[in-house]
Order: structure tokens, then sequence, then C-alpha cells
């Protein structure tokens, strides 16, 4: 099937059913399409609003055969009100600096995503993520797109950089910023660092006049995605577009879906 943008004509395919990572017992099925080297911001950027994510220069979003517990999350910037627990979690972050770096792998970030993945999801897809696996996810790619690292304050004045505890890997879109993975340092579990991440790309998206924050994919009955759907305002993607949903009212509607 074809879809047409501006530009050019892109070719989107189906992927083969396979066990699904996130709901037992299940069988995922993705269409994807390769991002365009010329326009592939602006293409991104379009798939993106329709609910497709990026992984280096693919896009791709869920086409399960009786199954829509995947939904697009992102967050309305400007309209979020932050919480009382939101409000300490940034306090708790403050000694940390915030630092935009090019999309260039080191292996430094590699070290801290491994740590990352042996405890957070040790039985997940990335677990045997290598270091060529790191650098493609994020070099190779032809969209607007950075990595923000997280570091304690320097203790010599900036001749050596403090220490490394959280990473995010985001995409610049003309509507938003997008998530596209973040991970951090599993053993300073005091700091939120998971939440905070989130919370200061919606503070940066204000900062910058940047509507939406993108979170990828909500999984209704996933533990491990449970927690897109605490951050209120939130908007999910519904068949007839996206919609507000306030406080915990997110998982009832989408029981219809």
């Amino acid at each position: 099937m074809t879809q047409h943008f501006p530009s050019r004509q892109l070719r989107f395919f189906l992927t083969a059913p396979s066990p699904c990572p996130y709901l037992p017992e299940r069988f995922e099925r993705k269409v994807f399409a390769h991002l365009p080297l010329s326009d592939g911001a602006s293409v991104n950027d379009s798939l993106t609003q329709v609910g497709f994510r990026r992984s280096q220069n693919i896009a791709y979003r869920p086409a399960c055969e009786a199954c829509t517990a995947c939904v697009s999350a992102r967050i309305p910037a400007a309209d979020y009100i932050f919480s009382r627990s939101e409000r300490k979690a940034i306090a708790r972050n403050e000694d940390l600096e915030r630092h935009l770096v090019e999309a260039e792998a080191t292996m430094e970030q590699f070290d801290l995503l491994r740590r990352y993945l042996m405890t957070r999801h040790a039985d997940g897809g990335m677990a045997e993520m290598t270091w060529p696996d790191y650098v493609a996810m994020v070099e190779d790619t032809a969209v607007r797109t950075h990595i923000i690292e997280y570091r304690t304050r320097s203790k010599d004045r900036g001749a050596q950089a403090g220490e490394l505890v959280a990473c995010a890997l985001v995409d610049v879109m003309s509507d938003g910023l997008s998530l596209v993975y973040s991970f951090y340092d599993p053993t300073q579990s005091r700091r939120s660092l998971g939440s905070f991440v989130i919370l200061d790309h919606v503070v940066q998206a204000c900062l910058t006049d940047l509507p939406y924050v993108y979170l990828g994919y909500w999984v209704r009955g996933s533990e491990k995605m449970d927690y897109k759907v605490r951050f209120s305002p939130i908007e999910l993607l519904k068949p007839e577009g996206w919609t507000l949903v306030v406080g915990g009212a997110a998982k009832a509607a989408n029981d219809a879906l």
C-alpha cells in the first residue's frame, strides 16, 4: 500500500507475526516504511502525528490483528499541570546539569544503557544490544535529532564532566519533541529519573514554544507501559483523532478501542 506525501510516494510494508514483547500469548505485526534521506524530517513529522514511531531510518506503527492495545500518547506541554509529586521529582534532580549533544554514540552512554537494560529489561528484545547496534540506533537517521545527557555537576569547574546518570534520544519535530528512547542509572531510584526526563522535556517544550511531547505507545494491560498514563493531561490517539484525557480516566477512555 502507498500513501502520498508532498514530495514523494512512500511504500509501506507489513511484518510477519511475532511474539508480542508487552502482552503474553499475543502476537504483533507492524506496518513500516523507510524514511527518505532528502526529506526524512518532514515525512517523520507527518507520520508521527498519525501514530507512527521512528527507529533509525524506519517509521513503524502496530498493525496487529484483533488487538488495539498500543495507543499513541503525547503530552500537551503548555496545558500540563505538574502534580506535587512531579514537582518533587524535578526538585530532587536540581543538582543535575542538562547537556544537549550531537547524535553521536559514546561508550559512556552505551555502558549506562547496558546497566539500565540488564536491571530493568533483562528479558526484553533490546537486552542483547551490542555497541554497533547502539551506534546505529543513535546515528543512522535523516531527521532532526540529538541526545540530552543528564550529569551531576562537575567537581572541578568543568575540567572533567560530571557523572552521566541519564540520557534521552530526542527528535525535534515541527510540533514537538519526540522521546525516541531514554535510559538512566537504575541504582538511583530516589531520583525517579524516568519520570524526571519526561517532565524536563515538558519544560523544554514550553520554553521553545513546541506544543507536544510525544511519548510513543501506551500499551493497555502492560505494567511496563502503565507509567505513561500517569501524566495528566495527556492526549491519546483514538480512531477519531487525538483525544485529551485528564487524570486517571486515561485507561477507561480506551477500554472500547
